[in-house]
């Protein structure tokens, strides 16, 4: 078992962002089990929080831009990647503007930053998903695709050619997460001559310079569009290097361009919210396409996390019969909807139910198609979740247990006579002065056939 990380201390960076030109503070702090990454506007009233979310991207214009309920969060591909490539799991980010500091346009300072203060293991079981067959996206405009194959370990390799000679065609492969820092985190960022020019011509970059920028030269550059690149980067005098970049800066590879669009790809995934363990193949990568990747994927861990069946032993001796439910829930047949419990702990407890054909509410409840009421399926997952909440006293049979709050119930498959009933119930917090806040599923024939988040508490019987 894998655990989760956090950092060990706060740490702050200052910088500007490289398309609105503002000086930003942003600030690493440690975060809970399960928090993700997680970027927080201080300078905002009631400091909103966006989480690290594909689902939350709007605008994968020159870089990775979130928003949820207004807030915006852009270029969050560089730092998220560095998280990832740290090994951290969970980090607050806060930031005083909507955009981090550029550095010197890669991940190298954030990566400093985080073994500075250091890395912590936490107590609870990192979320992997692991990749059991090719899933692919591939964006017909551009040609770009990614897909992820099965392998042993994340890997990713990134494939570029944007039909320029002073690119030409590149590549580059991270075959282990862990070679990140020394391999991938100080490739800068770069654009083309002719994308530089718009982009100063509509003022989106205002806080670049030729040190957080490689810039290829793909075309003639005229007197004119040399002065004003001199006015906006500041300079006395620009030139062409003899391999087609402007000068003031020295490629640290050959293939920076192709490592700096992996690092891009490392940082897009870190969207889908979970680590991956598979081997990822980018051809002519890009934000849009990463992301969209990043939410197809997303979507399949979602779907694939929801229908998850526990497989049980439903023949073993169980950990409770029926006599030893009735001994603690007040409830006795037909409304006793709990036959026996398999596994117990302090968060968690596992129910079965034998559904007949002799159950009472097959008499009126469509007889000639018989099916099981969906309320019932609640009420047979609350009576499992009261045992949990039951064994917490040490005279459960002088309570009785009542609803407070049922949210987000969904029914997923019909339960017809002859189905076993497996009903999970796991914590959501822990149980406080009587109150247990629970998610349960109920699985039959393999398949989820119902889940909801139930409330309750229970009360002496006076």
């Amino acid at each position: 078992m894998v655990k989760q990380t956090t950092i060990k201390s706060e740490i702050s960076l200052k910088g500007v962002g490289l398309h609105t030109g503002k000086e930003v503070t942003m600030t690493f702090k440690p975060a809970p089990v399960n928090n993700g990454y997680a970027f927080v506007r201080v300078d905002l009233e009631g400091q909103p929080i966006v989480e690290a979310d594909a689902n939350y991207v709007v605008n994968t214009q020159r870089g990775t831009n979130l928003e949820k309920k207004g807030v915006k969060i852009q270029t969050s591909e560089h730092v998220l990647a560095a998280f990832v490539g740290c090994d951290v799991d969970n980090v607050i980010i806060e930031l005083d503007a909507s955009e981090p500091p550029i550095m010197d346009g890669s991940s190298k300072y954030f990566v400093e930053a985080i073994e500075k203060v250091g890395v912590v293991e936490q107590n609870a079981e990192r979320q992997v998903y692991v990749v059991k067959e090719v899933i692919s996206y591939t964006d017909e405009v551009t040609g770009s695709e990614i897909i992820v194959m099965p392998a042993n370990d994340y890997q990713i390799t990134a494939m570029v050619d944007f039909g320029t000679k002073v690119l030409g065609t590149q590549n580059a492969t991270l075959k282990n997460i862990g070679d990140f820092k020394t391999e991938i985190a100080d490739s800068r960022t770069f654009s083309f001559l002719h994308e530089l020019e718009a982009l100063l011509n509509n003022g989106l970059i205002k806080g670049g310079d030729l040190n957080n920028a490689i810039v290829y030269v793909d075309k003639e550059i005229s007197e004119k569009t040399m002065e004003n690149l001199k006015v906006a980067f500041g300079k006395e005098s620009i030139t062409i290097k003899p391999n087609g970049i402007l000068d003031n800066l020295t490629l640290h590879y050959p293939n920076e361009a192709a490592r700096h669009k992996l690092l891009d790809v490392v940082g897009d995934l870190a969207l889908v919210g979970m680590r991956i363990r598979g081997k990822v193949i980018a051809n002519k990568p890009g934000h849009f396409v990463n992301t969209q990747f990043a939410k197809k994927l997303s979507k399949i861990i979602k779907i694939e996390q929801r229908n998850q069946v526990p497989v049980y032993d439903l023949h073993k001796e169980p950990l409770m019969d029926v006599n030893k439910i009735m001994s603690m829930l007040p409830h006795r047949p037909p409304f006793l909807l709990v036959d026996k419990i398999l596994e117990m702990s302090q968060n968690h407890v596992v129910g079965v139910k034998n559904v007949t054909m002799n159950e009472n509410f097959f008499v009126g409840h469509f007889p000639g198609a018989p099916v099981m009421p969906g309320v019932l399926i609640v009420e047979a997952m609350a009576q499992t979740g009261g045992i949990l909440i039951l064994s917490s006293v040490p005279d459960p049979e002088n309570y009785l247990t009542y609803f407070m709050k049922i949210d987000n119930v969904k029914f997923k498959q019909k339960v017809l006579p002859g189905d076993t009933l497996v009903f999970k119930c796991e914590l959501i917090s822990p149980i406080r002065r009587g109150i247990c806040h629970m998610q349960a599923n109920a699985y039959a024939n393999g398949k989820l056939v119902a889940e909801a988040e139930l409330m309750a508490q229970i009360v002496k019987n006076s």
